[in-house]
């Protein structure tokens, strides 16, 4: 049964609209991760998440919580104010704040084509407002941490509530993690991994971080957590919620 947390993030989805669920690859990766500073809970930084599931771009996330004190002051250094989100591209030196010049970004230089229409619509930014107030604050206020010697890796969509709990934890953490898209890009990745299972279907995943979740863990579900700090790896947001609690909340 849902947690009345775990229902609010599904709300959190359905206000989202169906958006950053699907992927359909860039015509190109980039060799280096892009790195972005965000907060979870951002409606702009929400829609350049969006964007980076639906074309299949990883991302450095640094996270960037109100009262967060490890990277917040960072991107003032690096950009001349605290104003998020800010994407900075190690492949091109491209640095950018705003959401709509990033993600026109994402799109012409990986994308190989112009951002959709759809981006430039009010509704989508009202949607994901939408989507915040849903969270009700969940991923926007630091709290204290410990600080990893590397970071995270996290296999997530955008769209999926319960990998939205886990990026709330992190964030709030200000726990840096290298996001692995795993966008659904065939019928197929709609059917839920219980029901796989019960209608005994085979499923062979065509996305390629599908492709090494199945091969690494046996199985293909979201959130999937990697701390290379511990050698931990967790499949469901409960038990990897457990974990980060134990090993980094102060």
């Amino acid at each position: 049964m849902l947690s009345l947390d775990e229902a609010r993030s599904l709300a959190a989805s359905l206000a989202q609209q169906g958006r950053g669920i699907a992927t359909r690859p860039a015509a190109r990766q980039p060799a280096e991760p892009l790195e972005l500073y965000e907060m979870e809970g951002c409606p702009f930084c929400r829609l350049v998440r969006e964007a980076l599931t639906e074309l299949d771009l990883d991302v450095l996330i640094h996270p960037c919580p109100k009262g967060g004190d490890r990277y917040r002051p960072l991107v003032e250094k690096l950009g001349g104010r605290q104003a998020f989100p800010y994407l900075m591209d190690p492949n091109t030196g491209v640095a950018l704040y705003e959401s709509a010049d990033i993600i026109d970004y994402l799109y012409r230089e990986y994308g190989g084509r112009p951002a959709p229409g759809g981006w430039r619509l009010r509704a989508r930014t009202a949607a994901s407002m939408a989507a915040s107030l849903t969270r009700a604050g969940h991923g926007l206020r630091a709290r204290e941490a410990a600080v990893p010697e590397q970071p995270l890796i996290l296999y997530s969509f955008e769209g999926s509530p319960f990998a939205r709990l886990v990026r709330e934890r992190l964030c709030e953490l200000q726990l840096p993690y290298l996001l692995r898209q795993c966008g659904r890009d065939q019928w197929q990745d709609w059917v839920l991994p219980p029901m796989r299972k019960a209608l005994e279907m085979e499923y062979l995943p065509t996305q390629r971080h599908r492709q090494e979740l199945l091969a690494r863990a046996g199985r293909v579900a979201v959130p999937y957590l990697i701390d290379p700090n511990t050698g931990e790896e967790l499949f469901e947001s409960r038990r990897i919620l457990d974990y980060l609690q134990t090993r980094y909340a102060r």
